[in-house]
């Protein structure tokens, strides 16, 4: 049904002016983002699409609503007909400012007292890769975000991460404390033998220069684990 064709406090963006924001569906809130649909396709079943989009075509399960389509690329939005360069521009972008919010709150906040936000902000980077991952967050002696940065790339093991590049860079970034990441493409984010191996010899290294790991977490499309939390540290 055409927005138009809806009563007027049933419009999504009447909804969330009268009611807020928090009374959207994430349907709703989606179709405020797109503005328009297309001829034969209206705004809101133009957001269901969205939201029910599949990562590749192969895939039985879609994106998993609004935290997955925020792991979507430019490339993967062009499945959906009528979302246009422009429409698929908005989407991306909303993307990046969310990445971008949460690095400025860690850069201000000690990161202890945002654990989720932590979460949220390396689900946003890592957790739509198609392959492993291996990322460190440089934190200064208060605990605020120095930088982030992707050091290792493919199955992660004691061998394919260099402690001594970890080092460097931390020396680098002259960090108090690092917080270590990487992300399970196959979707679990229960650790590994591995990652506990890993861990424990980063910890161990890092230790020798007087730098803190804090934890390591563990991302996939829509769930994170901290092993700290686990008691895995």
């Amino acid at each position: 049904m055409p927005l138009k064709d809806l009563p007027p406090d049933a419009r999504p963006r009447e909804k969330l002016l009268a009611r807020g924001p928090g009374a959207l569906s994430d349907v709703e809130l989606l179709a405020i983002l797109l503005r328009t649909g297309i001829k034969g396709k209206g705004v809101l079943q133009m957001a269901r699409e969205l939201l029910e989009l599949k990562k590749n075509e192969s895939e039985t399960d879609g994106f998993d609503g609004i935290a997955g389509l925020l792991h979507a690329t430019a490339d993967d939005l062009k499945r959906i007909k009528g979302l246009g360069p422009a429409k698929r521009a908005e989407i991306v972008a909303v993307l990046e400012l969310s990445r971008r919010a949460l690095a400025q709150q860690l850069k201000e906040r000690t990161i202890f007292a945002t654990p989720d936000a932590v979460k949220h902000y390396l689900q946003l980077h890592l957790a739509a890769k198609p392959h492993e991952v291996f990322a460190v967050l440089f934190l200064d002696v208060q605990n605020r975000l120095l930088a982030m940065e992707e050091l290792f790339r493919g199955t992660l093991t004691q061998t394919s991460v260099y402690p001594r590049e970890v080092v460097l860079r931390a020396l680098h970034h002259q960090a108090s404390a690092v917080v270590l990441a990487h992300n399970h493409p196959s979707g679990t984010v229960q650790p590994s033998r591995a990652d506990e191996a890993l861990t424990q010899t980063l910890k161990a290294t890092l230790a020798l220069i007087d730098v803190r790991v804090l934890d390591h977490v563990i991302v996939a499309p829509g769930e994170a684990l901290s092993m700290a939390e686990r008691g895995l540290l």
